[in-house]
C-alpha cells in the first residue's frame, strides 16, 4: 500500500513527484513515457531560468531532477481506477496498486479535425506532432491547420524544414503569443489563410492535398503534409463517472488542486486550470503534492 500514487510523468506529474519526495511520501510514479506533451515543443523562451531552451532538453533536466531523489518510476498504462474502502486501487497493463491518494497528471492528447481522409492518411502525411516528424518533410508543401499556439510552434519548426507552409485557421485572425505571431507572419515561406476550413484531405498512398472552404469557394493546396494543430483533449478517461469533469472533459480542481473527490488531486493539462503551459503545469504539480501531503497528514491524525 502507497501512501501516494501520482498518474503521469509531464511537467505536472513530474514537479509533483520531486514535491511528494521531499516531504518524504511513500509514492509511486506510473507513467507511459517522461516529459509529455513538453518534451515535443521545439523552441521554448518562456520558462523562467532558461532564455532558451528545447522541450526534449526541458524534459530531461525533469527527469535528472527525479533522478536525484531515486523516484520510483514504473512504465506502465493505467487502465482503471477504483475506489476501496481504504482508498484507491489503480490497475495497470502490468499489475494492480493501491494507495491512500492520488494524483492525476496524464495531460491531454491531439484533437483531431474528422474530415474525410485524416484517419486514412494518418503516419502518410497526417502528423500531429511537429517536433517527431517535420524533418521527414524538408523541402516540401505542408499545410499547418491551427493558428493557436500549437499551430504557430509547428509552422515556426517548419518554416526551417519545409518549402511553403500553408497556415490554415478557422477564425478571422491568429492566435497565440504575439512574438510567435511575428515570426510567422515576417516568413516569405508561410501563407497565412484565415477564415478557412478544412474540407477533405485527399491522396493516393500518402497525401497529396488538401480542400479548403475559402470564402464560400472550395480551393485544393496541393501538399505533401497536413500538421494538425487545434488543441487537445483532456486524457481524463480514467475518471470519468468518478470526479466531476467540466463541459471540455477537464477535472474540476480548486485553487489546492482538490477533485471533487476526497483523496484525488489533480494536475496540469488534465485539469480545469485554464492556462495550458509547461510553466503552470509545473506550478499545479507543486500545489498538488503539497495538497496531498496535507491529506495524508490528516488521515494519520485520524483515530
Amino acid at each position: 500500500m502507497y501512501e501516494l500514487i501520482i498518474i503521469g510523468a509531464g511537467p505536472a506529474g513530474i514537479t509533483a513527484s520531486i514535491y511528494a519526495a521531499r516531504k518524504r511520501v511513500n509514492f509511486l510514479v506510473l507513467t507511459k513515457d517522461i516529459g509529455g506533451q513538453a518534451a515535443l515543443s521545439s523552441d521554448i523562451e518562456n520558462y523562467t531560468g532558461y532564455q532558451y531552451i528545447t522541450g526534449r532538453e526541458l524534459a530531461e533536466k525533469f527527469e535528472q531532477h527525479m533522478r536525484e531523489f531515486q523516484i520510483e518510476v514504473r512504465y506502465e498504462e493505467v487502465t482503471g481506477i477504483a475506489r476501496v474502502e481504504d482508498g484507491f486501487e489503480v490497475k495497470t497493463d502490468r499489475g494492480t496498486y493501491r494507495c491512500l491518494a492520488l494524483i492525476i497528471a496524464t495531460g491531454a492528447r491531439p484533437r483531431m479535425l474528422n474530415v474525410p481522409g485524416e484517419r486514412e492518411f494518418k503516419n502518410l502525411g497526417v502528423t500531429y506532432c511537429a517536433t517527431c516528424d517535420a524533418p521527414l518533410f524538408a523541402g516540401k508543401d505542408v499545410a499547418v491547420v491551427g493558428g493557436g499556439n500549437s499551430g504557430l510552434d509547428a509552422t515556426l519548426q517548419l518554416m526551417r524544414i519545409a518549402n511553403r507552409i500553408y497556415l490554415i485557421e478557422l477564425g478571422p485572425e491568429l492566435r497565440g503569443d504575439e512574438v510567435m505571431r511575428e515570426k510567422v507572419k515576417r516568413s516569405e515561406k508561410v501563407t497565412i489563410l484565415t477564415n478557412t476550413k478544412v474540407l477533405e484531405i485527399l491522396g493516393d498512398k500518402f497525401v497529396t492535398g488538401v480542400a479548403i472552404e475559402r470564402n464560400g469557394n472550395r480551393e485544393v493546396l496541393k501538399v505533401q503534409g497536413v500538421f494538425i494543430e487545434i488543441g487537445y483533449i483532456p486524457n481524463s478517461d480514467l475518471v470519468t463517472g468518478i470526479v466531476e469533469l467540466n463541459e471540455k472533459g477537464e477535472i474540476v480542481i480548486d485553487d489546492r488542486c482538490r477533485t471533487s473527490v476526497e483523496g484525488i488531486f489533480a494536475c496540469g493539462d488534465v485539469s480545469s486550470v485554464a492556462q495550458k503551459q509547461i510553466i503552470v503545469a509545473a506550478g499545479e504539480g507543486a500545489k498538488a503534492a503539497l495538497g496531498a501531503y496535507e491529506y495524508l497528514q490528516r488521515l494519520r491524525r485520524r483515530p
